[in-house]
């Protein structure tokens, strides 16, 4: 009997799809193991990543099964991923979004709505932020017409420094976002104390400190709004994608409406009149029973997760705990190697009350060090060993800031140190001892060679 045959049945027809499907993800498994299968680190030829993508034929094959169901938007695999993110972070509302950007664009756009009446932020409100930081948590606030207040960092948390952020208050301060560094979560409890004294909204950006803990509780748990990344770098990773999680049930439906072009109507996909009055309302001034699918409240976007990156996701999560853990480990390795050099490094620390899930490993030259950052980095750089600055270093200094309104509260002494003398390493789970061994052996015959030309130096006077 041929497919096409009239004669053939609804349940052949089925029973021919999943044994088809079942032939594909057996191969793709295969496929795996021989494009991707664990190949022998070879220092000094091989790379030593500061970040990657992890994953197994899981991910491949869950991807493949949604390329396969052709639904390229929102679908069950969104509803599977976003699921499990709701309950690790046990929160009830997490939005899947096309990136961690977008999750911040979205924290502070909702915060301008109409619907919060007396509580939205409006053009020239003030948000304290930190000036060593990443562009996209910032952006959103001079998009939105608001002004970034710009405070310090603490060296060796490299997390907001709690004074300069009660001397940035203002009439105007509506609201604080910050990022918890690397995955080092910030001092929440000064943090979330000063919000709630002044009435400001609080907003983590935990996009690199998924799993990430203080006092007990996850980062991402304690804003009034959290967002999250998965890009490759991240603890997990859909390729590009992010997601924003809240508490508030009138936050949430905001946040949806924005990333779900501004439409009123809360239907999902396929969905129709889920709220039984789809053409006998009232909106604006549109004729009464305007079609509710297609009545705008809020300025919005498209900004939505596929099926086949959610997909991706909702295998990595279930690795999410382990792939925290590889990172505390890597972190105490590269501590504890480390230690040898503090004479010429400022080293790494925990926010107190803090279980960091570190999303790098990351050091500050000491001012008195023999040589200098671009120095060490082009020789790293030149034995495959990856590094990365501390992002935009001084925010403020960067070309995209220099014609923006903002404010400065206070000095920005330590986020120029973060600029001139702060990198970091990996340390991802994909990082394995023997690379960083490697890395180890780099430094140590970079310190002895500078360590040497000093000493000729000195004596050649």
């Amino acid at each position: 009997m041929h497919i096409g045959d009239s004669r053939l049945r609804g349940n052949d027809m089925c029973t021919i799809s999943m044994n088809n499907k079942t032939i594909i993800l057996e191969q793709v498994r295969k496929y795996y193991n021989e494009k991707f299968g664990q190949k022998k680190f070879e220092p000094g030829r091989d790379i030593v990543r500061y970040a990657g993508r992890v994953f197994d034929e899981k991910e491949l094959v869950k991807l493949v099964e949604a390329s396969l169901d052709f639904w390229l938007t929102e679908g069950r695999f969104s509803e599977e991923f976003s699921g499990k993110l709701a309950e690790f972070l046990d929160i009830e509302n997490v939005i899947l979004v096309n990136s961690g950007s977008s999750a911040n664009l979205l924290a502070i756009s909702a915060l301008t709505s109409r619907k919060l009446g007396d509580r939205r932020l409006k053009p020239g409100d003030e948000v304290i932020t930190v000036s060593a930081g990443f562009p996209s948590t910032v952006a959103p606030i001079v998009q939105n017409r608001l002004v970034p207040v710009f405070v310090d960092v603490d060296i060796p948390t490299y997390n907001i420094n709690i004074d300069a952020m009660k001397k940035a208050l203002s009439p105007r301060t509506r609201a604080i976002f910050i990022a918890h560094t690397l995955g080092n979560p910030f001092d929440v409890e000064s943090v979330q104390k000063f919000a709630k004294e002044n009435h400001l909204w609080f907003i983590e950006d935990n996009c690199d400190a998924l799993g990430s803990k203080y006092a007990g509780k996850l980062t991402g748990t304690f804003g009034d709004i959290a967002t999250f990344s998965f890009y490759p770098a991240h603890h997990i990773t859909t390729g590009e994608g992010g997601a924003v999680a809240v508490k508030n049930e009138e936050l949430a439906r905001i946040i949806r409406s924005l990333r779900d072009w501004g439409r009123d109507c809360y239907c999902a996909g396929g969905e129709n009149n889920t709220c039984g009055k789809r053409f006998n309302q009232q909106f604006g001034t549109l004729p009464m029973g305007y079609d509710h699918k297609y009545v705008y409240s809020e300025l919005g976007y498209n900004l939505k997760m596929t099926d086949m990156q959610a997909a991706v996701g909702s295998a990595q999560m279930d690795k999410l705990p382990e792939f925290c853990e590889a990172r505390r480990r890597n972190f105490d390795r590269y501590q504890a190697m480390f230690r040898r050099h503090e004479k010429f490094f400022i080293l790494p620390s925990a926010t107190e009350r803090s279980d960091p899930a570190w999303f790098s490993y990351i050091l500050t030259l000491r001012e008195n060090a023999p040589f200098g950052r671009e120095e060490l980095l082009k020789y790293l750089e030149e034995k495959k060993i990856e590094t990365r600055n501390l992002f935009a270093g001084n925010i403020i200094r960067q070309p995209a800031f220099l014609d923006k309104e903002y404010k400065v509260a206070g000095e920005l002494d330590k986020t120029d140190i973060v600029m001139n003398r702060t990198f970091f390493l990996g340390t991802y789970p994909g990082l394995t001892a023997t690379q960083q061994d490697y890395v180890a052996e780099v430094f140590e015959n970079f310190i002895n060679r500078v360590s040497s030309l000093s000493r000729r130096r000195t004596a050649a006077r």
